[in-house]
């Protein structure tokens, strides 16, 4: 979230979109209802299904599942074409003035961006670039928007095509509804007003996933809300510690802090961060702090913290030891090599996985087309499973026929089931989706031989460290030399790993303002990762959680209520990264002199000396105009275009992998030109012909995922006891199905059994001429757990085919037939 829960309460207008928060939020969900008693909020719904978010929304508009990017450039142009944008804020704090270089192109008919390799399915990027004095390093800007080449005009351009009668047409959405949720939305391009948007999985988990998210900020940054209370683009986790679990390297493409994992290329230090680190480029209007140049210094202290007095100048710090990566090693990449025995990174054919290690996951639930991934984990040597509950991973052999797995006598994978502590049963923090880090106490003990996650993990690390001390092996350096010297090796304490991640110095730190002065003496905690060094003189865990625990203590168990604000910000309880700021961007809540856009909603303003309000995103006492409010860009402004993704400068609508019909806007390349998807005989893709019905999945409340206390008898199964489709009215009469019979759902990968239930929740949409159904079912079950509960996986049915940012499979939008059982 670039805000936070709290400060949804500041809006004036909330577009739920690509989520459905009083079902799946409900807690969160009380600052929607705040806005809306406090402020007179508006609350707009977006969503396939009339869903308990609608229900109390003031206006509500469906939408069909993958279409999520032609409603928000429609909006985006409704917005341009009304000049309901707030001008002064697109001049002043994006990119809408800069002029892109010739090289760039969209063609409309082709719908490809320029630099598409039609072999490679990938985009060559670099013909996306900005148009720069090559002299003097700066790009070329127009400040009056008019210039065609300007990033604003290239934008009009773009979404032209985006009108409401292609928005219904595409989205099914009434061109009367779409109207009416543009006027709402874009009553808050200006500087009294202000909105924002709130999303979760029903925007990430598509093939066009990250420019779902892009379109959408792209809107808030015409609009002026982005940095601004009651403004931002907010993203709701699915879980207490999906954020943190990111922030520590949640991914292979990323290390601690967002950092990029090393290439095979990027031998050495210094070519790490020649090829990382940005180099600072805008010095037109006012120069960009491009804080990401400070990555030699997050990447020193972060390998200072793995490898600690082993590593030195002279070995590079260590980075040798770092694995560097040659190709994608995504999780659905491995299950793919897994399946086939054999992987084709670096040019080469290699051996496939022999081991797996499932640390609280459970791919054969969780993972897309649920046969491969059983099939897949039956190829292997061996399994370790580290889970508080037997999962569908850990008894995969198991699967029922329908799955398609080999006997389980012919299984030759050898299973270990690491029973694990619950989160009750362990300390430790949480950072949630406002990127709070939050201190929780452990409850209570685990029960038999279950053992805390940190407990497993330190008497893993001592056994294979043992092991090589006694046997070798090809490269014993990066585990014989990590810095493992916690009181209890073998069970750290969390509080002595937060001190890690926070940082120390570990030689006196000179005051850059007076280098004959002590900044921080050796072996006091950082106060911030503004005090990081490429020296090798700090350590830091993660940079972006620096400050979390200093000399002070432990900021993550502060519980102060005092808000000075009056927005709810809340600065003294927990920690909030970056710096305990509150409102990422916040330097864009005010003008070019520092006055604050709104007075009744103030982020941060200049006082004559010093940004006051939130902690600043900039340097406290640095004056207005000395630099640009998005610290993290080289071009120290937000993005309307952007270079940076793999599937295009700008947004571009495209259909599912799985479509019902071909893009009205351009069919000769109907779905995403570079999404990914696989290839081996249990990748299945279906044609409409064959499965013309339009499905989605969702949560309910009662059963949170897929593995709570549901898969065992208990009051969640009072509450929802079972498995079932939702069906629409008109479509349930046309295939003679009543309300509580057996039905089946088939996809080209599977069949799943279910109870109809009939509804008014799903309407019929009118796409392109025709009449598309779409029906939904809830991800909770599953084979495993007690049998008087178990239901299909939902991913029996989902698609192999991902995002080419992410690589997010696309479980929101696939093909199905429908038939009574």
């Amino acid at each position: 979230m670039t805000n936070g829960w709290v400060d949804i309460k500041n809006a004036d207008v909330i577009l739920a979109m690509g989520g459905n928060p009083a079902e799946n939020h409900p807690v969160g969900f009380k600052w929607f209802m705040e806005a809306r008693r406090g402020r007179g909020a508006k609350l707009v719904a977006v969503d396939p299904r009339f869903t308990r978010t609608a229900a109390v929304a003031d206006f509500y508009a469906p939408i069909r599942p993958g279409s999520d990017i032609a409603f928000l450039l429609g909006i985006i142009r409704y917005a341009i074409e009304t000049k309901r944008f707030h001008e002064d804020y697109v001049k002043l704090h994006t990119n809408a003035s800069y002029i892109i270089g010739d090289k760039y192109d969209f063609k409309v008919e082709d719908g490809l961006f320029s630099g598409f390799d039609p072999e490679k399915k990938e985009y060559d990027k670099a013909n996306w670039a900005y148009a720069a004095d090559d002299a003097t390093r700066a790009y070329n800007v127009d400040p009056t928007l008019s210039n065609e080449r300007c990033v604003f005009q290239l934008l009009r351009k773009h979404v032209e095509r985006y009108t409401p009668e292609m928005v219904e047409r595409i989205c099914g959405t009434p061109k009367a509804t779409f109207l009416k949720v543009a006027e709402m939305v874009t009553s808050t391009g200006n500087a009294e007003k202000v909105g924002t948007i709130t999303y979760a999985l029903g925007w990430t988990q598509h093939s066009t996933g990250v420019q779902i998210i892009r379109a959408a900020a792209m809107l808030q940054l015409l609009l002026g809300n982005v940095g601004r209370p009651g403004g931002g683009v907010n993203a709701f986790r699915g879980h207490s510690n999906i954020q943190g679990a990111t922030d520590m390297a949640g991914t292979f493409e990323i290390i601690p802090g967002y950092l990029k994992t090393p290439t095979g290329p990027m031998q050495s230090l210094a070519q790490y961060n020649e090829a990382t680190t940005p180099t600072t480029l805008n010095k037109v209007a006012w120069p960009s702090m491009n804080y990401w140049q400070n990555t030699p210094k997050f990447m020193v202290s972060l390998l200072k913290a793995m490898w600690g007095d082993k590593a030195t100048a002279d070995n590079e710090f260590g980075y040798s030891w770092l694995p560097k990566i040659d190709g994608n090693y995504s999780w659905l990449y491995i299950f793919d090599d897994m399946y086939r025995g054999t992987s084709k990174r670096a040019g080469g054919d290699e051996p496939g996985p022999e081991g797996f290690i499932s640390f609280g996951m459970n791919p054969v639930g969780t993972g897309p087309n649920s046969k491969k991934m059983v099939a897949a984990l039956a190829k292997l040597k061996w399994l370790v499973v580290v889970e508080n509950v037997e999962t569908e991973t850990a008894q995969f052999w198991k699967a029922p026929a329908e799955y398609e797995g080999p006997p389980p006598g012919q299984i030759q994978t050898e299973v270990y089931l690491l029973p694990a502590s619950s989160f009750a049963e362990k300390d430790g923090t949480f950072t949630n989706s406002a990127r709070w880090l939050q201190w929780k106490w452990r409850a209570t003990d685990p029960p038999g031989q279950a053992k805390a996650d940190q407990e497993i993990l330190g008497r893993l690390v001592l056994a294979v460290r043992d092991l090589y001390k006694k046997d070798g092996g090809k490269f014993p350096d990066p585990v014989l030399n990590v810095s493992w010297s916690y009181a209890n090796p073998a069970n750290p304490d969390l509080s002595d790993v937060l001190k890690e991640i926070n940082g120390k110095a570990l030689a006196d730190l000179p005051d850059p303002k007076d280098p004959t002065k002590v900044a921080r003496p050796a072996g006091q905690q950082l106060n911030g990762f503004g005090e990081l060094r490429d020296d090798g003189t700090t350590m830091c865990g993660n940079w972006l959680h620096s400050g979390v625990f200093t000399e002070a203590g432990n900021n993550a168990q502060r519980r102060s209520t005092a808000d000075p604000t009056g927005l709810g910000m809340f600065h003294q309880w927990a920690f909030a990264w970056p710096a305990n700021r509150r409102v990422m961007y916040n330097r864009a809540s005010a003008d070019a002199s520092g006055a604050p856009w709104d007075p009744r909603r103030v982020g941060i303003k200049w006082n004559g000396q010093a940004w006051v309000g939130d902690v600043p995103d900039i340097k406290p006492d640095s004056p207005p105009g000395q630099f640009g409010a998005f610290i993290m860009n080289p071009e120290g402004v937000g993005r309307l275009f952007s270079a940076s993704l793999n599937d295009g400068p700008f947004p571009e609508h495209y259909e599912a992998v799985e479509a019902p019909i071909d893009n009205p806007l351009h069919p000769k390349t109907t779905s995403n030109p570079v999404s990914k998807r696989f290839s081996s005989d249990k990748d299945k893709y279906g044609k409409r012909e064959e499965f013309p019905i339009v499905c989605t999945t969702y949560r309910l409340t009662e059963h949170f995922h897929y593995w709570t206390q549901h898969h065992h008898a208990g009051k969640l199964n009072e509450i929802q006891p079972g498995f079932f489709i939702e069906v629409p009215e008109a479509l349930a009469q046309q295939k003679g199905i009543t309300n509580g019979s057996q039905i089946k759902l088939r996809s080209a990968r599977g069949e799943i059994q279910g109870v109809a239930m009939v509804t008014k929740r799903l309407p019929s949409l009118k796409i392109d001429g025709k009449d598309v159904w779409q029906i939904g079912f809830p991800i909770h079950w599953g084979f495993a757990g007690d049998k008087g509960h178990t239901g299909p996986l939902a991913n029996m049915l989902t698609p192999s085919a991902m995002d080419a940012n992410t690589w997010t499979p696309e479980y929101k939008a696939f093909l199905v037939q429908l038939e009574k059982a």
